[in-house]
């Protein structure tokens, strides 16, 4: 009888703020694209990614929320107001959070803001 090892997904969330990225050199930026190349492969080759991509900048961003009377409204740019934003995201499949964050702690990123690793629910929402 072969025991299957149940994954879960998380979502590894990266954060940027305009002036870590600003203060970057040209050779380290190259350097994070070629971190985050290699660790895309890596997780590819083993079958752990689901998806990952870089978000626009944050510029780019509206914020909608709705009223209790059904009414909109839509804000210009993330909604907290803070320096730091979500600059892109993977979502893999690991054995265990502990495996998540070890891939979180690879990301160049983790180096300049952070990495944030959060377990994706799955349809019966027990994970809260």
């Amino acid at each position: 009888m072969t025991v299957r090892m149940v994954t879960v997904k998380y979502m590894l969330l990266i954060y940027s703020n305009p002036e870590s990225w600003a203060s970057l050199s040209a050779e380290q930026r190259e350097g994070l694209a070629r971190a985050h190349h290699d660790l895309t492969r890596e997780l590819t080759e083993q079958g752990m990614l689901v998806s990952s991509a870089g978000l626009a900048d944050p510029i780019t961003t509206r914020t909608v929320s709705v009223a209790d009377d059904d009414s909109r409204t839509t804000t210009d740019g993330p909604y907290a107001e803070a320096k730091e934003h979500l600059a892109g995201f993977y979502l893999v499949e690991c054995d265990d959070i502990d495996q998540a964050i070890d891939y979180a702690a690879r990301m160049p990123d983790a180096k300049y803001v952070a990495v944030e690793v959060r377990p994706v629910m799955d349809t019966s929402g027990l994970e809260m």
